[in-house]
C-alpha cells in the first residue's frame, strides 16, 4: 500500500474571516480520504502564531503545539518547541481567507518552502485579492464588470455622496478594497449611510472601492482543475427581503437569510453566458486549481463579474462543494481532486530551471 501523504491543512490566520477558516477547515479534515491522506491541522491563531492542534480546534493556542519552521527547501521541518519533536508535510493546504491567507502572504512562504500547496499561487492569489487591481484586469480582460471609483484613506475627504451618485448614481457599494466575506462592505443610499460606510470600510483598509449597485441576481459559478479550468453548472443566492445585500450574517449567522439555487434556473444561453466569463475571469487573474466566481445577473440579461475568491468557503452551506457535489463530485473526492491537481502542478513546475549558466564571476 503506498505511503500516506502527510497534509498541512492551514487554518484560522490573522483575518476577520477567521471563523470562517476554522468552519471550512474542519470539514475538510473530516472528509479528507484518511486512507490516502494524514491530515496535520496546523492552525494560527489571531496573533499569528502556528500551532499542530489534534484536530480543528477553534481554541489554536490553548489546544495546540507552538510550532517554529525550519526552511530547507523541498524538506522543511515543522518543530514543536515545547519538545523539540520535528514533522515534515509533502503538501499543504491553505484553508486561509482573507487577509495574510488569500492575498498571497501565505503562498509566498510555501513556495519557498518548496513544497506542493494546493490553489492559486502568490500573483494570482494578490491580484485576485484586490478588488481594485482585480476589477482594472477584468475590464482589461474585456470582461462586463460594474463601473466603480477607488480612493485612499489619505483621499477621502475628497469625494462626497453627491460626487459619487453623480457618476455611479445612487445607490451605490462601498468596499474595503481587500477583504472577503463582506467585511467592510456598506449599501449606500444617503449622506449619512456616506459617512457611515466610509468610516467601516477604512478600518479594516486604507483602500476603499465604490462600485456601481446591480439590481439583480446573486449568481456564483465553481471552477476547477487547470488546462484547461472546467466550470461548474451556476448556482444562485436567493437572499432574503430583510436585507440589503449579501451581509456577513446573511452568509454565515442568519440560517433563514438566504436560499441556495444549486442549479440556478437559468436558461441554457445565459448559463453558458456565465460559465465561459468565469473561466475567462478564472484565467484573466492567472488563478490555479480552483476558485469561486461571483457574478451578477441584471433583469435585462446582463451578466456582470463581480469577484473572484481564489480560496472559497468549504463549510456545509458553502456553494463551491454544493455546486460540484450537483456534479456528481462528492466532497471527498473533490478534496482528493484538488490535492492531486496541486501535485500535478509542483511536478510540471519541476523542469523551469533556477540557475543561469553564464560567465558572470561572482
Amino acid at each position: 500500500m503506498p505511503k500516506k501523504k502527510k497534509v498541512a491543512i492551514l487554518y484560522g490566520g490573522r483575518s476577520v474571516e477567521h471563523g470562517v477558516s476554522i468552519n471550512s477547515a474542519r470539514n475538510i479534515f473530516e472528509y479528507i480520504d484518511k486512507n490516502r491522506y494524514e491530515p496535520l491541522p496546523i492552525g494560527i491563531n489571531l496573533q499569528g502564531q502556528w500551532f499542530l492542534t489534534s484536530g480543528v480546534s477553534k481554541d489554536i493556542a490553548k489546544d495546540g503545539q507552538a510550532l517554529a519552521l525550519s526552511l530547507n527547501p523541498g524538506k522543511p521541518e515543522f518543530i514543536i518547541l515545547k519538545t523539540g519533536k520535528r514533522f515534515q508535510a509533502d503538501i499543504v493546504f491553505p484553508v486561509l481567507h482573507g487577509t495574510d491567507g488569500e492575498d498571497g502572504s501565505i503562498q509566498g512562504l510555501v513556495k519557498a518552502m518548496d513544497l506542493p500547496m494546493v490553489g492559486t499561487g502568490v500573483t494570482g492569489s494578490a491580484m485576485s485579492m484586490s478588488k481594485i487591481v482585480s476589477k482594472r484586469l477584468l475590464k482589461e480582460a474585456g470582461l462586463p464588470v460594474t463601473d466603480f471609483l477607488t480612493f485612499r484613506y489619505d483621499e477621502k475627504d475628497k469625494f462626497t455622496f453627491s460626487k459619487i451618485a453623480k457618476q455611479l448614481g445612487a445607490p451605490f457599494m462601498v468596499k474595503a478594497a481587500n477583504l472577503g466575506s463582506s467585511v467592510g462592505v456598506s449599501k449606500v443610499k444617503t449622506q449619512k449611510d456616506f459617512k457611515q460606510a466610509l468610516d467601516d470600510a477604512f478600518k479594516y483598509d486604507n483602500e476603499v472601492i465604490v462600485e456601481e449597485y446591480i439590481s439583480g441576481r446573486e449568481i456564483e459559478c465553481a471552477i476547477l482543475g487547470n488546462y484547461p479550468p472546467e466550470a461548474s453548472y451556476p448556482g444562485e443566492v436567493v437572499i432574503s427581503d430583510k436585507y440589503e445585500f449579501y451581509t456577513f450574517d446573511a452568509k454565515y449567522v442568519d440560517p433563514d437569510a438566504v436560499r441556495i439555487d444549486v442549479p440556478a434556473k437559468l436558461s441554457k444561453p445565459v448559463a453558458e453566458k456565465i460559465r465561459k466569463a468565469s473561466v475567462k475571469a478564472f484565467e484573466a487573474l492567472n488563478c490555479e486549481d480552483f476558485s469561486r466566481v461571483d457574478l451578477f445577473l441584471d433583469k435585462k440579461g446582463k451578466v456582470y463579474v463581480n469577484e473572484i475568491n481564489t480560496i472559497p468557503g468549504f463549510t456545509n452551506s458553502s456553494m463551491y462543494p454544493v455546486m460540484w457535489k450537483e456534479r456528481g463530485v462528492s466532497f471527498a473526492k473533490l478534496i482528493t481532486r484538488l490535492l492531486t491537481l496541486a501535485q500535478e502542478r509542483y511536478d510540471r513546475g519541476k523542469r523551469i530551471e533556477r540557475d543561469f549558466k553564464s560567465s558572470l564571476k561572482f
